[in-house]
């Protein structure tokens, strides 16, 4: 066994423990850690596969937008636990079948790959040629020329979302005050400062006190 075997094993058996501490854990808040931690360890099964481009973006768009905001929502709101899993063994034979019938298509799937007794197949001149190519350029180019459109589609859909999500969760508060910055920019100096000329006068003094009542003889 290589060193590169020994990482493939390590980090496949932290993301099983991690997979199954997501669905077994009470606080919601450690499943969401143990959420990122499994993000974690499939990026780095990604990179031993040679897919950095597949890997950073895991980290970057799930790990680092997807479960912070996840993680912000769940630590600010005020979640009933115990109502949550009222009905947790009610449905779970219908979970638990639904859990068993995608495991085994996808041990049909990747058994294939598996197979031990087929002779390899010899490695052709194009194989070997794409081998030293880098797929996060290869995956560029096709975004950016094949699949151009449909990019330009998806980024327009998100920027429409995020516009309605902004929309639909701005209140104007009337006790808060706030200025205008197009108002800023255009104030100008005589309508902020006045200047006012006055003639110079002499400081009169105080006139001495009248005398009271209780002091006259």
């Amino acid at each position: 066994m290589d060193i590169k075997t020994g990482f493939f094993y390590l980090f496949s058996a932290v993301l099983l423990f991690a997979a199954f501490r997501v669905i077994t854990a009470r606080n919601p808040v450690y499943a969401a850690l143990y959420l990122v931690l499994a993000f974690f360890q499939a990026a780095a099964v990604w990179i031993l596969l040679k897919a950095e481009f597949l890997a950073i973006t895991l980290v970057l768009v799930y790990v680092g937008a997807v479960m912070v905001l996840f993680l912000f929502v769940v630590m600010m709101l005020d979640i009933d636990i115990d109502s949550l899993r009222a009905g947790f063994w009610k449905h779970f034979p219908l979970a638990a079948g639904v859990g068993v019938l995608i495991a085994l298509e996808m041990a049909a799937v990747l058994m294939g790959g598996f197979r031990t007794g087929e002779e390899p197949r010899p490695v052709t001149a194009a194989a070997a040629s794409a081998a030293q190519l880098s797929n996060t350029k290869e995956l560029g180019k096709l975004l950016y020329t094949q699949y151009l459109y449909p990019l330009e589609i998806a980024a327009v859909i998100l920027l429409v979302a995020i516009i309605a999500a902004i929309a639909l969760t701005l209140r104007q508060r009337k006790d808060s005050r706030h200025m205008d910055p197009a108002d800023q920019v255009r104030v100008r100096s005589s309508d902020r400062v006045r200047i006012v000329t006055m003639n110079p006068t002499l400081a009169q003094p105080e006139p001495p006190p009248a005398p009271s009542a209780e002091a006259r003889p």
